[in-house]
């Protein structure tokens, strides 16, 4: 059951949840724009999985919600798929650059975002959820990798700062269990 008192530990792993929930929806609708807008083969095959790969997170965290008897933020999923499908469409008028530095910057919040439910589901008890979400996390950071990667070869990333790196990938399993 949602407790209405927003300080639980539950109540806190359920908000993030919406939160993620929706945010793969608005990322998976991106990407699918993304991959479709790029020309290199390689880059397009990527991307195109990091799209099955946030549809497929959204499913696990879509199952997290309904078991912790939750469910989506209607405003939130309109608002995902707004955001998500201007941002697909964007990335055939924009160029290469800044969807891809855009998505390293997201898939950069990502990997803390799931670290956090991770601890949230261990103090609210819920130590059948934590595997999972390190898991998810493991993957935006590679997804993360994936997207500094290609900004770092684009001649404008001397002109940008690049947003922090994450810790190395093996630190997240760590960090939760602290």
């Amino acid at each position: 059951m949602e407790s209405t008192d927003q300080s639980t530990p539950e109540a806190k792993l359920i908000a993030i949840l919406q939160l993620a929930y929706s945010g793969e929806l608005a990322a998976a609708y991106a990407y699918r724009g993304h991959w479709h807008s790029l020309s290199d083969a390689g880059d397009r095959a990527r991307v195109k999985q990091i799209e099955d790969e946030e549809w497929h997170h959204r499913k696990l965290v879509g199952d997290m919600l309904q078991d912790l008897g939750a469910g989506p933020n209607k405003v939130r999923e309109l608002r995902a798929t707004i955001v998500g499908r201007t941002l697909g469409f964007l990335c055939h008028v924009s160029g290469w650059f800044a969807p891809m530095y855009g998505a390293g910057r997201l898939e950069s919040r990502n990997i803390v975002e799931y670290e956090t439910a991770a601890r949230y589901a261990r103090e609210c008890g819920r130590t059948d959820l934590i595997d999972c979400l390190l898991t998810m996390a493991e993957v935006e950071w590679e997804h993360e990798r994936y997207f500094r990667s290609c900004v770092l070869r684009h001649r404008w990333s001397r002109r940008f700062s690049v947003w922090p790196e994450p810790p190395p990938k093996e630190t997240i399993r760590i960090k939760t269990h602290d």
